[in-house]
């Protein structure tokens, strides 16, 4: 079933990033067609780490979730959860490294293996892998609908139900940078570092603009660039710089192909030519185009 398709190595300049919403949307995706209507028979909690969330520990994890049906699976911003038939959820985080595999029965255990579920139609296991162990998992009661733990977090831009004027109404109200305010996730989800940087590059924005100096339609502008980008990183499966992002198959995305800013410092801008520059943000590295994204005149003060 999986399959282990090696992506390419990190390049110099980029770090790794935890999976923004084009990857775990493109899990959800897969996940979505192999687990829906499926019943638990068993899981294995093979470390602690990965359900340190779940505050009653693995076994009692493993227990609740025995017996247990899949009815979808879902997402809000960077995060999925797994409604059940008893009005719990699963509910999972990837972090920096984790990966949610399908995989037969009889396949060799992955190294990184933290958790395990197998199925009563002896079908394929939902395998739960993670490196750096900084991804999780837990048992939201009475979650199903929408986990409590998540609540918080404001729908993202692929949602039917995201409210543009609202989102435009927001982000002008903000006395911030522009990126700083795409990344809150509070304010729109599923938006991280590459895909800011790639957003904000088409709408020929700085990413030090400050929020309350945007106009409406500019601020409205680059959300439809936020979306675009967004939509087609899905069809492109999202971006893989390394074999830690894959889908449910083994796969990696190809988006990187198509990014024209992040991770190219010094390559030439596609748009006017000039080379692309790198700044710091953040513990991070923004990536924008001299000529085309200006650095703002005036400062941002607090």
């Amino acid at each position: 079933m999986a399959r282990t398709v090696r992506g390419a190595e990190t390049p110099p300049g980029r770090t790794r990033s935890v999976p923004e919403l084009p990857e775990v949307e493109t899990i959800r995706q897969g996940l979505a067609q192999w687990v829906t209507g499926r019943r638990i028979s068993s899981v294995e909690v093979r470390h602690p780490r990965a359900v340190r969330r779940h505050v009653l520990g693995g076994v009692h994890f493993a227990d609740v979730l025995a017996g247990r049906t899949v009815l979808d699976v879902r997402r809000r911003g960077k995060y999925l959860w797994l409604p059940l038939d008893s009005g719990d959820a699963v509910v999972g985080h990837l972090g920096m490294s984790g990966q949610l595999l399908l995989q037969p029965a009889d396949a060799p255990d992955e190294t990184h293996l933290r958790v395990r579920f197998r199925f009563a139609d002896d079908g394929p296991e939902l395998r739960f892998v993670d490196q750096r162990t900084f991804g999780g998992l837990a048992v939201s009661e009475g979650g199903a609908e929408l986990p409590a733990e998540i609540a918080h977090i404001a729908r993202d831009p692929m949602d039917p139900l995201f409210s543009d004027a609202a989102f435009v109404a927001a982000l002008r109200r903000r006395h911030t940078e522009v990126k700083r305010a795409l990344l809150d996730q509070t304010l729109i989800s599923g938006v991280g570092n590459i895909y800011a940087d790639e957003a904000l590059w088409r709408a020929r924005l700085h990413g030090a603009r400050p929020t309350d100096a945007l106009t409406g339609p500019a601020a409205q502008r680059l959300l439809g660039h936020v979306r675009d980008v967004l939509g087609e990183a899905i069809a492109s499966g999202g971006t893989s710089f390394d074999a830690l992002y894959v889908n449910v198959n083994g796969e990696s995305g190809y988006f990187d192909r198509s990014l024209n800013v992040y991770g190219r410092e010094g390559e030439p801008c596609r748009r006017c030519g000039t080379p692309i520059r790198r700044e710091p943000f953040m513990n991070r590295s923004s990536y924008s185009c001299p000529r085309c994204q200006p650095r703002p005149r005036t400062a941002l003060r607090g």
